[in-house]
């Protein structure tokens, strides 16, 4: 279904993006953000479980990744802004209220260019937020649903971590289209080293808001769309919630403003409860927390401290490197990996030919053994090394990749590496080919016959040959010169 959603009306889409910070502790207290994998209710202290009479401390870390994170989507950082409460009972949430920022943001207005379907388009930013996480509710059924589990129960480990929310405009009009946003919305965070982007872990969470719009062009019915944990889910969850909500219209039935549920295993979103709107949480003033304060000299230090954004590192590639849109954008997904190659053309190897192996050869290395780019054995400087051997035809592609597999398993020099193949240094060619030729003559003397009485009409046994010179030279003999020496010695 993904890519073939039809509708008879416009779509209007709008993202929540909720982005765990890279802090080493929470929001408002001190209790460690690694808590994955923890035994529950274990990275928590009394601000965390809200015993009466705590008060918050408010993380400057997490305030200047929230700011880094607004800067890279082109908004503005306001001087002054401060907290709220936001009020709704439910387990998970210890206080009985949420901490975050309301009328007065961290972060005003912006853009996300984005490309889906091969067309650009801008999707502008409302504003960007700091908030508290909530605690997690924990199911003790098989799949770990809240359906059919006999009760619940509550793991606070996450409760305050530090939570930056991107709310867009409703500017995307296919799932496509919200598919690309928060694709490049995590690679920002992950350029700008605000958040891992994880959506797995639930480092990044998805809210959808999609509505169809009226005959007379104005929004229809808003529905809110939770529970969406990949970049697939969210384009399926689109994608049937638009089908969804066109049967009913075209039915003649009315929509409710409503939260749904996105239920992966069986494709399908289910309602949860009304959408609530801003009067139903009563958000009032934070009285324990003083207003947010930024100066403009903080902001200037912000805008010194930002990295090269990914595209503008596509641009300079493309502009340095004069490599395809393809190759480049698969050289600048990750960070790491652009640097990689960069480092790999520092040392010398051919631009060009450098991109092909990160491409080919780095990435297949990577993905047969499951690791991440940082955890590669094989230093840039190295493969560029390799490379250049390559491309000076010292060593053919073919036993470059072997010594490339060698080195990404072991952690044994260039050198020792080639020796371990066994390659040759450099073309056999000449006397050291004809030697070679000798020695395959005499291990096939049978099919040197064949050849030499006129049995091989169609040429295969001088093929087959061939191959076995090719083979003993490890491919560092000239094919064409093999073929003329072959057929010199077999007359």
């Amino acid at each position: 279904m993904s890519g073939s959603v039809v509708s008879k009306r416009p779509i209007v889409i709008g993202l929540e993006v909720h982005l765990h910070l890279n802090t080493k502790t929470k929001l408002f207290c001190a209790c460690s953000t690694d808590y994955i994998g923890k035994t529950p209710n274990s990275c928590v202290c009394p601000i965390c479980l809200a015993v009466p009479g705590v008060l918050p401390l408010l993380n400057d870390s997490a305030v200047e990744l929230a700011a880094r994170m607004g800067l890279g989507l082109n908004g503005k950082i306001q001087n002054y802004s401060d907290f709220h409460r936001k009020n709704y009972f439910y387990p998970d949430l210890a206080k009985a209220y949420q901490v975050t920022q309301f009328t007065l943001p961290i972060s005003v207005g912006g853009y996300l260019d984005i490309e889906a379907d091969g067309k650009p388009k801008r999707v502008r930013i409302h504003h960007l937020h700091l908030e508290e996480d909530a605690g997690k509710l924990v199911h003790p059924t098989a799949d770990g649903r809240l359906a059919g589990a006999a009760y619940s129960l509550v793991d606070y480990n996450r409760s305050g971590m530090p939570l930056s929310e991107i709310v867009s405009e409703p500017d995307m009009s296919s799932p496509a289209e919200a598919r690309d946003y928060v694709a490049k919305l995590r690679q920002l965070a992950r350029y700008l080293d605000v958040s891992d982007g994880e959506m797995e872990s639930g480092s990044l969470r998805v809210d959808a808001n999609i509505s169809l719009s009226n005959p007379d062009g104005s929004l229809g019915t808003r529905i809110e769309i939770k529970n969406v944990n990949s970049l697939k889910s969210l384009e399926r969850a689109l994608e049937y919630e638009i089908s969804r909500q066109n049967k009913v219209l075209d039915s003649g039935g009315k929509l409710v403003q409503e939260t749904r549920m996105w239920d992966d295993a069986e494709g399908v979103t289910r309602s949860m409860r009304s959408k609530e709107t801003a009067s139903d949480y009563r958000y009032y003033p934070e009285m324990d927390l003083a207003p947010l304060v930024i100066t403009d000299e903080q902001i200037d230090g912000f805008k010194r401290s930002m990295p090269e954004l990914p595209w503008e590192k596509r641009e300079r590639f493309e502009r340095e490197f004069s490599l395809s849109k393809e190759e480049i954008v698969i050289l600048t997904e990750q960070k790491e990996l652009a640097g990689y190659y960069e480092e790999m053309t520092a040392a010398g190897a051919p631009p060009a030919r450098a991109a092909n192996w990160v491409r080919m050869e780095v990435l297949r290395a990577l993905n047969e053994t499951a690791q991440g780019i940082e955890e590669f054995k094989v230093e840039p400087a190295v493969l560029a090394e390799l490379v250049k051997k390559v491309e000076a035809k010292e060593i053919s592609s073919t036993i470059g990749k072997e010594i490339l597999d060698l080195l990404a398993r072991e952690n044994i020099s260039l050198g020792d590496a080639i020796k371990r193949i066994g390659a040759p240094v450099g073309r056999v060619t000449g006397d050291a080919l004809d030697a070679l030729i000798n020695k395959i003559f005499s291990e096939n003397p049978d099919v040197v016959e064949t050849i030499k009485s006129g049995q091989d009409k169609k040429g295969g046994k001088v093929k087959f040959l061939q191959g076995l010179v090719m083979k003993e030279a490890k491919g560092q003999a000239d094919p064409r010169e093999v073929s003329e020496a072959l057929s010199k010695k077999l007359g």
